[in-house]
């Protein structure tokens, strides 16, 4: 009888999750938005730190290979910054700030163009903060490129921006390498958060 009982309690014990048995509280399950906020997070955390001390041998004008169809490495950075502020304007549900400036052909000098990159994250860092499963789901009017207007969720919207600002990455990366620079995104993360210089 007391083997019967000792081996119902161990049961018992085994059947509470092990943050009851010790006196924490359990996590929130995940989230997309949070998803999407750590995406972002980690775009912005790579990008940003590409035109800083990571490169400074890189002129804002190089190439990775010279072909006139290929954008510079500032123009990229700037292309970033020109889609950071169209899709997040669009996800805030107003006007561009930078409507009708094409930062890729006016930003010339390696300043301006941090500058700018720098001002769209500043500009996009709230619609992600504020982004949940809920709000996330709204639909959103978003103008193409081509003046289209199409419908989506504000999701959707904000996972295009981190998927685009990745592949530009994957570009600046290439310029990068061919520096014989290490990019941001390979070296160790820093033990807390937030940006890249």
């Amino acid at each position: 009888m007391n083997k019967l009982f000792v081996i119902a309690l161990l049961g018992s014990s085994l059947a509470v999750p092990v943050f009851a048995q010790q006196g924490q509280q359990p996590q929130a399950p995940p989230t997309t938005a949070a998803f999407v906020r750590n995406m972002y997070a980690t775009a912005t955390r790579t990008t940003s730190s590409a035109p800083g001390r990571k490169s400074p041998r890189i002129s804002t004008a190089s190439v990775p290979v010279r072909r006139m169809e290929v954008r510079t490495f500032g123009q990229h950075l700037a292309h970033v910054a020109n889609y950071n502020f169209l899709w997040c304007a669009q996800a805030k549900g107003e006007k561009n700030p930078s409507a009708g400036i094409n930062l890729e052909k006016t930003l010339k000098t390696k300043a301006e163009i941090q500058k700018a990159l720098a001002d769209s994250f500043a500009y996009c860092d709230p619609v992600y903060a504020a982004l949940t499963d809920e709000n996330g789901a709204q639909v959103v009017e978003i103008q193409q490129e081509n003046g289209r207007v199409t419908r989506n969720t504000r999701m959707a919207l904000l996972m295009l921006n981190v998927a685009h600002n990745n592949e530009l990455h994957g570009n600046l990366v290439t310029t990068m390498r061919i520096k014989s620079i290490v990019p941001p995104s390979s070296e160790p993360r820093p033990a807390q958060g937030g940006r890249g210089n």
